[in-house]
């Protein structure tokens, strides 16, 4: 599979050298004198790569919703922007920390490599934190001894079997579905240092950390907070220019 990231760092690499020659070789070059075309687009092309290099490796970082494991927050087809400085400034295709800024916070909505392939990004919501004991029973979400406060919004999707709650993490609400016919899939487990507990928003249709295991600190990527465009089959204008909560 392209490494878009990596193809991104050569072309800048090239390009840049390109630059480079041309302004060593500008002095010697005869008034008028006919530049090879290769040249003209390096050096034209250089400043752009560049910039985009660096607001998709430190600043945002668009991604597309492939499933319909965040059901309803995120619906499959949703593109979204990722905010990665918030999570720390990595160097691009190697993703070591290179400035730490801040910490992912229970809650956020977060982009983050695949524990079992990294090559792969996922997108689930931060529930657990280093040190926090997690606890899922009954298909309420405990955390550190406190069931976390939830809201019944009725059905969902007019299926008898799915039912939508509103859920508090820390000050900030977001929405889940349940699905009564699934397994309840019970657990209990306390978050390993440098490592996250995350769960998808589709409780009952979710590969996530109950299956695989924390995050660690180093495959998060960042933090996603604004879908720009949503495409499935077709334009869903409804969705277009909304915050992630």
């Amino acid at each position: 599979m392209l490494n878009f990231e990596l193809l991104l760092v050569v072309l800048t690499v090239v390009s840049g050298l390109v630059w480079v020659f041309d302004r060593f070789q500008r002095k010697r070059r005869p008034p008028g004198a006919a530049v090879n075309w290769w040249v003209d687009l390096g050096r034209s092309l250089f400043p752009v790569i560049l910039i985009v290099l660096v607001v998709r490796s430190f600043v945002i970082e668009p991604f597309r919703i492939p499933s319909g494991s965040m059901l309803p927050t995120l619906e499959v087809g949703d593109f979204i922007v990722v905010n990665k400085f918030g999570y720390g400034l990595r160097a691009p295709v190697t993703r070591d920390l290179l400035v730490p800024v801040g910490e992912p916070e229970r809650g956020d909505v977060a982009v983050f490599r695949y524990p079992v392939d990294p090559s792969q990004d996922y997108i689930k919501r931060i529930v657990g934190l280093p040190g926090d004991e997690v606890t899922y029973f009954g298909k309420r979400l405990i955390i550190n001894g406190e069931a976390v406060p939830v809201e019944s919004l009725g059905g969902w999707q007019e299926r008898d079997s799915l039912r939508l709650f509103r859920e508090q993490l820390g000050d900030d609400w977001h929405r889940v579905v349940i699905d009564d016919t699934a397994p309840d899939r019970g657990f209990s487990l306390t978050v390993p240092e440098d490592k996250f507990f995350v769960l998808g928003d589709n409780r009952d249709r979710s590969s996530d950390s109950r299956f695989w295991g924390p995050v660690p600190r180093d495959h998060m990527v960042g933090q996603a907070f604004f879908v720009w465009l949503s495409w499935d089959g077709g334009p869903n204008w409804s969705r277009m220019g909304r915050r992630i909560d």
